[in-house]
C-alpha cells in the first residue's frame, strides 16, 4: 500500500445496517421492509454455528430467501468455525459482503481469496479481546474491516467502549496506507452513541435491537442516519 491521501478524499460513504438478528423471523420480510423504508443502506445477517459462539441462527437457506426479499447489499457475518468451508455456499446463496472471523481460521489470506474469486467484498471481523494489529498483513486486501464492540454470540448486549480506541486506529491505519476499506461496528450501536461512532471512524453502524425492539424500525433507521450525519458535518 502506498502512503499517503487523507481522510475526507478515502473515507467510504456512509452505511446504516440493520441487524435481522433482532427482527422478527415470523414476519422478517415486513421487518426488512419496514428498514428500506427508513433508509437502511444494507441488510446485515448473523450467521452462528453454536461452537464459534455459544448461539445458533440462520444458514444458507434464509440468505437465499433474505436475497429474493430485498435489493440491498446482504452483509454475511460468519460467527463459524473453519468459514473456508462455507464462502461458495453464502456466496451463491446471494452475500454481497462475507465477513469472518479473525480469531475462527489460521488461513485467512486464503479464505479472502475465495470470497474475491466467488465474486463478493471480503471483510474481516475481530472480537474485543483482539488487537487491530493482529490484522496488519490483511487490511490492504479486505473491502471491510468489523470491530465488534460486544463479545459475538447474542443480541441486545451493553456496548463495549473499548471499541472507540479500535476504530481510530483503524482510521489512522487507513489514512497513514492510503487504504479505503470500510470499518464497521457491531454490538450496542444505538442513538446514544452513533455519533460518537462515526467521529471516532466509523463508516457502518450495524444495529439490531435499537432498530427492530422499537415501535418504529423505519423511523429508527432514520435517526440513526440523522445522528451520524450530524456528527459529520459538526466536524467538518
Amino acid at each position: 500500500m502506498a502512503l499517503g491521501g487523507s481522510e475526507s478524499t478515502m473515507r467510504p460513504t456512509l452505511e446504516i445496517a440493520p441487524s435481522i438478528l433482532a427482527a422478527n423471523f415470523a414476519c422478517l420480510g415486513k421487518e426488512i421492509q419496514a428498514a428500506e423504508q427508513g433508509g437502511a443502506n444494507v441488510i446485515h445477517v448473523d450467521v452462528m454455528d453454536g461452537h464459534f459462539v455459544p448461539n445458533i441462527s440462520i444458514g444458507v437457506p434464509v440468505v437465499e430467501s433474505l436475497r429474493k426479499a430485498t435489493k440491498l447489499p446482504l452483509d454475511v457475518h460468519l460467527m463459524i468455525e473453519r468459514p473456508e468451508t462455507y464462502v461458495e455456499a453464502f456466496a451463491k446463496a446471494g452475500a454481497s459482503r462475507i465477513l469472518i472471523h479473525q480469531e475462527a481460521t489460521c488461513h485467512m489470506d486464503r479464505v479472502i481469496t475465495a470470497i474475491h474469486e466467488h465474486g463478493a467484498e471480503a471483510g474481516v471481523v475481530i472480537n474485543p479481546a483482539t488487537p487491530v494489529a493482529m490484522l496488519s498483513e490483511v487490511l490492504g486486501i479486505v473491502e471491510t474491516v468489523l470491530v465488534m464492540s460486544v463479545n459475538p454470540g447474542f443480541g441486545g448486549q451493553k456496548f463495549n467502549p473499548g471499541a472507540y480506541e479500535k476504530i481510530r486506529q483503524l482510521k489512522q491505519l487507513r489514512s497513514r496506507y492510503n487504504s479505503a476499506f470500510r470499518i464497521e461496528v457491531d454490538g450496542g450501536v444505538g442513538p446514544e452513541n452513533a455519533g460518537e461512532l462515526v467521529l471516532a471512524g466509523a463508516d457502518t453502524l450495524v444495529a439490531g435491537t435499537s432498530v427492530f425492539h422499537t415501535p418504529d424500525a423505519a423511523a429508527a433507521v432514520r435517526r440513526l442516519h440523522q445522528l451520524a450525519t450530524e456528527a459529520i458535518s459538526q466536524k467538518v
